[in-house]
């Protein structure tokens, strides 16, 4: 059994024993990624010397027995900012980019004892579903190197999926850690707004965006949880409610738990293998003593619609700080200020992010706002109240993360609808700031399916605790690519 086959609790336990070391860990890391990293694409940047005496100093510190993550490795999407350490979000623009401060959770990944060994790839600024809009590389789904991981935290799924990492964070705007989660295979969790720190995010859609773990199982996702939550002042949207320990009662089970799966996540549009997986899943759930009831949610139709108004037009506002004069790509032989900003963003960004600049630029523009921006805002509200109408009888809602499982590599990118289209199922947790994971439930025809469950605002402990104990009754979890 290979190191890197353990959870983290596992590992924690090898360490606090001396059967294993810190440095031998992450030698075994580095080892997977050098034979893996051709074939998937995982990292942008590798930090290998900085992690192996890191590791080493460690070693020799003695590692920390209260503390489950002290020693362990992690790699961090490209666009949560690290201190000295190259951080890019996939884009032209900030190609040359070392931060001069490390975004807040990466230093409670750093106070945890985890250490980095790199970023992850991912769509431009987060603006895609696939990972096929970074400007560096392509990464590929391990299960079947034709087709995509998924987006934008595509480079940060795959790694998990490929052994490469236990443990990664990502970054769910409407949907790019459930997504790619599905898609490959692992366990990833969009915490509710609020629930941890935008401090040090590149920003895409503000009122949106959210930072959460992949890992290959679901208690070490609430022990990753557990690690980057907590109120920060440096983020005016953070909450200050207290954050529990997410593992507490994850095996108390599902028993008399009451579940609702909305028909509008089960209607025309389902991959047939996709659905008769979740189907498959309801009656687990039933089995373990759940009450399963179909429910509604209405205003989920117009999710798609409100979301890239909403999200489009919060990335319009967030990347006109990229102009060319204060840091980043600036373009060469501009003869005047006006030029300089056309020429450096004209260069500097990708196809995908111009698209949204442009769409969010338009809604909000005069004669247009009350047309598209109001209205969207409007409907974010009726989704968020759909939920809120949910959660007054329900404790989870239940269904499937994405419509398809993975597809191929160019299938879609020249189809920037059908792309927007696959997050149908996604965007409106964004919307309503709630949240919701990611966990394998079966395969369709070879590949990965994902079952998503969504809970009420600052309820991770319930998801996990019907995570668990879908997890514990199957072995769709245990399932490994042959790369």
């Amino acid at each position: 059994m290979s190191l890197l086959d353990h959870s983290l609790e596992e590992l924690h336990t090898m360490l606090v024993n001396k059967e294993t070391t810190a440095e031998k860990i992450m030698t075994a890391v580095f080892a997977r990624i050098s034979e893996t990293e051709d074939q998937v694409g995982s990292f942008i940047t590798l930090t290998e010397e900085e992690a192996l005496l890191k590791a080493r100093e460690m070693d020799e510190a003695g590692i920390d027995p209260e503390n489950i993550l002290s020693g362990l490795p992690i790699g961090i999407k490209d666009n949560i900012v690290t201190e000295g350490t190259l951080t890019t979000a996939a884009s032209r623009m900030l190609e040359d980019f070392i931060p001069v401060y490390n975004a807040t959770v990466t230093e409670k990944v750093t106070d945890s004892g985890m250490i980095s060994v790199g970023k992850l790839n991912m769509d431009e600024f987060a603006m895609g579903g696939s990972t096929e809009n970074s400007y560096f590389k392509l990464t590929r789904n391990p299960w079947d190197l034709s087709k995509v991981p998924g987006g934008s935290s595509g480079g940060s799924a795959a790694a998990v999926a490929a052994g490469q990492v236990p443990v990664s964070l990502g970054t769910d705007t409407g949907g790019s850690i459930r997504e790619p989660a599905a898609f490959t295979g692992v366990v990833g969790m969009k915490p509710t707004y609020g629930r941890v720190s935008r401090f040090g995010l590149i920003a895409f859609g503000s009122s949106l965006d959210q930072i959460g773990p992949f890992t290959r199982n679901v208690k070490d996702n609430a022990i990753a949880l557990n690690a980057i939550s907590g109120h920060d002042p440096k983020d005016a949207m953070s909450s200050t409610k207290e954050t529990p320990d997410f593992t507490k009662g994850i095996a108390d089970g599902v028993k008399g738990m009451k579940i609702g799966v909305p028909k509008e996540y089960l209607e025309d549009g389902l991959q047939e293998g996709v659905k008769e997986a979740v189907l498959k899943a309801i009656e687990t759930y039933k089995e373990l003593g759940a009450i399963i009831e179909t429910v509604s949610l209405p205003h989920s139709k117009y999710g798609i619609a409100a979301y890239y108004i909403i999200s489009s037009s919060e990335a319009s506002s967030n990347l006109q700080r990229f102009d060319g004069v204060r840091y980043g790509y600036r373009a060469k032989d501009a003869e005047s200020l006006e030029e300089l900003y056309v020429k450096t963003r004209t260069e500097g960004f990708g196809p995908e992010v111009k698209r949204r600049i442009m769409l969010g630029t338009f809604s909000l523009s005069s004669g247009f706002y009350d047309a598209h921006f109001k209205q969207a805002s409007k409907a974010r509200t009726l989704i968020r109240q759909d939920f809120e109408n949910v959660f007054k009888e329900y404790d989870l809602i239940l269904g499937p993360t994405t419509t398809t499982t993975a597809y191929g590599i160019g299938e879609q990118v020249d189809d920037p609808i059908a792309m927007y289209l696959s997050d149908i199922l996604t965007v409106p947790v964004n919307l309503a700031g709630v949240p919701a994971i990611s966990i394998p439930c079966g395969f369709s025809e070879g590949m990965p399916v994902g079952l998503q469950l969504i809970g009420n605002h600052f309820d991770e402990q319930t998801i996990y605790r019907a995570a668990y104990a879908f997890e514990q009754a199957t072995e769709f979890h245990k399932a490994r690519p042959n790369l």
